[in-house]
């Protein structure tokens, strides 16, 4: 293994919802769904190098992990279709549990990010439909 898969588990363990490693350093986040990697993506951040362990990976995320190029991936939950898509970019994966699709928080539907980009392959498109279905989900909690 050419990173520390089992230290960001590890740490992923303590409660956080993403860590990456690479040897002395570490990235962690707290924050829910796609937030920490797109505050990674807008710092100019690459994981190349990293192992991340995330506890869910829904196709939203796979699409930017494949932005990101970590060198590899544990997912505590991953859907079907984020797996293939990690797959297709040569990203190994490990995971705990594989669903066919992520579920909204309310257990009602498919996550609202998972929908916005099931059509979509192309990485840099599903990330501006992630960034505009953001918008419209704030837009309608906070009016």
């Amino acid at each position: 293994m050419r990173c520390d898969l089992e230290k960001a588990v590890s740490l992923l363990d303590q409660g956080h919802t993403l860590v990456a490693v690479n040897k002395d350093e570490t990235i962690t986040s707290n924050e829910r769904g796609v937030k920490p990697l797109l505050d990674l993506l807008d710092g100019g951040i690459t994981l190349n190098g990293y192992c991340v362990a995330d506890k869910v990976i829904g196709k939203g995320a796979s699409h930017l992990y494949a932005l990101l190029k970590p060198t590899e991936i544990y997912a505590s939950v991953i859907s079907k279709p984020a797996y293939e898509i990690l797959v297709n970019e040569n990203i190994p994966i490990r995971y705990g549990r594989f669903v066919d699709n992520i579920i909204n928080r309310a257990k009602t539907d498919i996550c609202p990010i998972e929908r916005a980009v099931m059509e979509i392959d192309d990485n840099e498109i599903a990330l501006y439909q992630i960034r505009k279905k953001l918008s419209e989900l704030s837009s309608s909690s906070n009016g």
